[in-house]
């Protein structure tokens, strides 16, 4: 299972929100491309890079930042943030994205999924974020009626190779994963399984890989220090060779 840093953008900075609540912010770092190289020094094999601000409006707003951190690394890097649209997605592919996050624009036209994963093969990854098993959109500022088992289901259908599952009640809580939905949505998905939200320790990413996601996104918890980069590589790594 890999473990991808969390990168969350806001106003320039790297913050964390709290379940999503943008009033509930705890900035990090001033500078997001130092953070992105010091994750990559310590082993992160890759990124997840979320422009928050553009979550909420629409529409890229740190797409300067975003580049620069792509420009820093050498490890790829997943973009999210304000995707509503091939000509967004097309523009991060461009500009060195390895994976662009589609999220709410899906919701409204799951075509855009399929396109996207029929135009860029392996680029497309679908962000399904879900309080109690119902998809949120809008920065997770709205909630919908659509159920995220069943629209990742549609999704996988039309092409989607990987999605990204956040249970909106763990994120930034450190109270561990639920556990019990990535092991459901690993057997009903037909598609690669990414878990965000809620890790509070290099314990909880061990019971994760067991369930059979792909990776896990980790982000609050690397940033406190209850979970160090270095020792939940090597604690998976171990796991997974029955060491």
């Amino acid at each position: 299972m890999e473990i991808i840093p969390a990168i969350d953008i806001r106003g320039g900075r790297c913050v964390r929100l709290y379940q999503g609540d943008y009033d509930q912010e705890t900035v990090y770092a001033e500078d997001p491309v130092a953070v992105a190289e010091h994750w990559a020094m310590l082993g992160a094999t890759r990124l997840h890079v979320v422009d928050l601000d553009g979550a909420r409006t629409g529409e890229p707003v740190n797409r300067e930042t975003v580049a620069r951190i792509i420009r820093a690394v050498r490890v790829p890097v997943q973009v999210g943030g304000g995707v509503r649209d091939m000509e967004t997605f097309r523009s991060y592919v461009e500009l060195g994205a390895a994976r662009v996050i589609l999220g709410t624009a899906v919701v409204r036209d799951p075509r855009l999924a399929g396109e996207a994963s029929w135009r860029f093969p392996g680029a497309a990854v679908v962000s399904i974020d879900a309080r109690n098993g119902v998809v949120a959109v809008q920065g997770w500022t709205e909630t919908t009626h659509e159920r995220a088992d069943w629209l990742m289901r549609d999704l996988a259908s039309r092409g989607v190779p990987r999605f990204i599952y956040t249970d909106i009640s763990r994120d930034g809580t450190l109270e561990s994963p639920n556990f019990e939905v990535y092991r459901s949505l690993v057997e009903k998905v037909p598609a690669a399984i990414i878990a965000a939200g809620g890790v509070g320790s290099v314990a909880h990413l061990v019971r994760l890989a067991e369930t059979g996601v792909e990776a896990a996104v980790v982000g609050r918890a690397l940033y406190t220090g209850d979970v160090a980069l270095e020792e939940a590589l090597q604690a998976v790594e171990e796991a997974a060779s029955g060491r």
